[in-house]
């Protein structure tokens, strides 16, 4: 059975920096497109960022480029989403998923709380 679960958050000052873990099991996670997506309070869900495989390019949606660094650790099986200069407005549940920007599955796991206040 494939699984996926997310770790890391936490609540996290303005400009603050905070990694999230994404354990995966039941697969190999390098086999496949990976994405971070979120979902901020009364919002819709919407993607961060994706490596993708088996050459790990990086993608990034504009709000987050240059602050947010996706990588993963093959040996650990293991995706990360490594979040610096936090704003307000990256406050949100943070899941790992299957897929790229255009086109990702919808998250499994029961995600990682992200809180960004001063």
């Amino acid at each position: 059975e494939e699984q996926l679960v997310e770790s890391g958050g936490g609540l996290v000052q303005p400009g603050g920096s905070l990694r999230l873990s994404c354990a995966a099991s039941g697969f190999v996670l390098s086999s496949s497109f990976m994405s971070w997506v979120r979902q901020a309070p009364g919002k819709g869900v919407e993607w961060v960022s994706t490596i993708a495989s088996p050459f790990p390019a990086t993608y990034y949606a504009d709000d987050v480029k240059g602050r947010f660094t996706i990588s993963r650790d093959d040996a650990k099986n293991t995706l990360y989403l490594q979040l610096s200069s936090l704003k307000t407005e990256d406050t949100g549940m943070y899941y790992c998923t299957k897929g790229r920007d255009d086109n990702w599955l919808p998250p499994t796991g029961q995600g990682t709380q992200v809180t960004v206040s001063s």
